[in-house]
Order: C-alpha cells, then structure tokens, then sequence
C-alpha cells in the first residue's frame, strides 16, 4: 500500500493530549488518529446504514422470523 502524510492543525495542548493518550494505550501518534478518524467514518457508515433501513421498514413493516425464513428459502 502507498502511503500518504496529512497534516492536520492542533493546537500545543491537543497534541500533548493525543500523544500523551496514544502512549497510554501503546500507539503511536499516527496510528491513534489513523484508528480514530477510520473508526468514526465506519461508524457513520453505520447510522446511515441503519436510518436507510428504518426507513425501509417504516414505509413496509414487514419481517420474517427465520423459521419463515427457511421454509421461503427451502431449507
């Protein structure tokens, strides 16, 4: 995989605590943000992975319990 930098602003205080905590839990300052920042993407991936379903089942509330989920698929 290639690799790229970023750069991203903080101020003093900031740095010291993300560094300071990435430490703690046994990470580098750069893979504790690289966790963090892909952590909170796939977490927002969820929730709109989950209102798009909500969604869906308000407008059609049906469901199917998987004994009925068997026998639909022949199993």
């Amino acid at each position: 995989m290639l690799e790229a930098t970023m750069t991203v602003r903080l101020s003093q205080a900031e740095k010291s605590l993300i560094a300071d905590y990435a430490q703690i839990i046994g990470m580098n300052t750069s893979q504790f943000m690289r966790q963090c920042v892909l952590e909170q993407i796939e977490n927002e991936i969820d929730v709109a992975a989950y209102q798009k379903a909500k969604a869906e089942y308000d407008a059609n509330p049906v469901s199917y319990d998987l004994d009925q989920v068997e026998e639909m698929l022949g199993l």
